[in-house]
């Protein structure tokens, strides 16, 4: 009889873990939809959102607990375990713990409102991560790279070119370089139309250089990577460039969209070859675009506007740098000022 009863209960929790993690799983659908609506939030931050949301749940679900049930010491417990990892996930570092909290606590938020319960993650702060100031990349640097990337005598470098030209010239996002289709260019071409964070959509001029080299490679570049895409899928049984991907402005070797880690690839490789040693990251041309544009004069809001910052507050961080330069160049020229 006891272990019939046993047995029992460890079926009933099992039931009642089950039917909460069901639930668990349908409200974060239900706050991610919140969140598409109200606030047009990106697809990849939704994807992150939903990754921490469900982690957190599950933690939950480990204590035999709801969302709500949960109590702030649960929420500072969970953050801990984000920062010390467990036997299914690695540490995580500061600023992916902060953003882990950042959306639970709207999360939590969000099911307070609807439920008329009280919110134990309204006072738990997330950690703040050290403010790391961007590094900009000197003017030689930058045409170091685009040197590094050929001269534009095969298909594959003038794409290259065309991608760190484009780059630097418009400081966009790589995603939102390589989203860039076809029907967004128009020639000549003075400007580009990119689609930034929740799809909002800014118009960025493009200098000469920049120009020069999109016309190159879309002249004699990207019809011979189309080309070669074709062959791949005769020889292949069909896995050639179509669809949404043949419409990218920037192919691979196969006549498909170049994903974001094969331009960040490619940028290092060029670097590489230009014989850059500076530390380089996928925003390191972002960066050099924002801090070029101020060294020279540039007012910050409309950096900010270039650069697709919801907030004037982001763009600011750049006036910290080209503050410092100026500082440099004070200490070195002015007799006294050592």
């Amino acid at each position: 009889m006891a272990e019939r009863s046993t047995a029992q209960k460890l079926a009933t929790r099992s039931t009642c873990l089950f039917e909460t993690s069901m639930n668990s799983l349908a409200e974060i659908e239900l706050f991610l939809d919140h969140l598409t609506v109200e606030r047009g939030l990106a697809r990849n931050t939704l994807l992150a959102y939903r990754r921490d949301i469900t982690r957190y749940c599950d933690f939950l679900a480990s204590l035999n607990k709801t969302i709500s049930d949960a109590t702030e010491s649960d929420i500072e417990k969970f953050l801990t375990v984000l920062r010390s990892g467990d036997d299914n996930h690695q540490p995580l570092s500061v600023s992916s713990a902060a953003r882990s909290i950042i959306a639970l606590r709207g999360f939590h938020k969000f099911h307070a409102r609807e439920r008329s319960e009280q919110d134990p993650a309204a006072a738990v702060r997330p950690p703040t991560p050290s403010r790391r100031l961007p590094k900009a990349l000197s003017l030689t640097e930058i045409e170091a790279i685009i040197n590094g990337a050929g001269d534009g005598s095969t298909a594959q470098s003038l794409r290259d070119r065309a991608l760190i030209e484009l780059l630097y010239a418009t400081g966009a996002r790589v995603s939102e370089i390589v989203g860039l289709e076809i029907d967004q260019l128009k020639a000549p071409l003075t400007s580009v139309k990119l689609f930034g964070k929740g799809g909002k959509e800014r118009v960025v001029p493009v200098g000469s250089f920049a120009s020069a080299a999109m016309d190159a490679y879309l002249v004699r570049g990207r019809p011979a990577l189309v080309a070669k895409g074709e062959q791949t899928k005769t020889r292949g049984g069909g896995k050639g460039g179509k669809g949404g991907s043949a419409r990218k402005v920037f192919l691979n070797l196969r006549g498909t969209g170049l994903s974001r880690q094969s331009a960040w690839e490619i940028v290092r490789a060029a670097a590489l070859k230009g014989a850059v040693t500076s530390e380089l990251s996928p925003h390191s041309l972002r960066h050099s675009f924002a801090t070029h544009l101020l060294d020279g004069g540039a007012d910050i809001r409309t950096v900010q506007e270039l650069l697709g910052h919801a907030s004037v507050a982001t763009t600011q961080i750049y006036t910290l740098v080209t503050i410092d330069r100026l500082r440099e160049a004070y200490l070195m020229a002015h007799p006294r000022a050592r």
